[in-house]
């Protein structure tokens, strides 16, 4: 019988990052990791939603599906939407400097 893998399923909330440990059998999915920390943590962490079923999810900062495998030390990854581009807000930034140039 072969080990269980261990990995991370990680979310960076508003306030702060949360990672949860699991423990996982050989060959297991994204969607079995993100399942087995939404089970044991719920719908909610210190008053704000975890967008379980709707975030992107990615491995190490790499996207994913969530049927792709995961492997033993992995770290699973729940993505928040940007609040503001960034690219939209360096704009702003240096449309709002040259206005003052001016």
């Amino acid at each position: 019988m072969s080990e269980p893998q261990r990995c991370l399923v990680a979310f960076a909330g508003a306030r702060r990052q949360y990672l949860w440990p699991v423990e996982l059998p050989c060959g297991a999915s994204i969607a079995a990791a993100l399942a087995q920390a939404r089970a044991r943590i719920g719908e909610h962490i210190d008053g704000e939603p975890i967008p379980w079923d709707t975030a992107r999810v990615g491995i190490f900062g790499e996207l994913r599906e969530r049927g792709d495998p995961c492997a033993a030390g992995d770290r699973i990854e729940l993505y928040r939407p940007l609040v503001h581009d960034p690219r939209a807000r360096r704009r702003e930034r240096l449309a709002r400097t040259r206005r003052a140039a001016r």
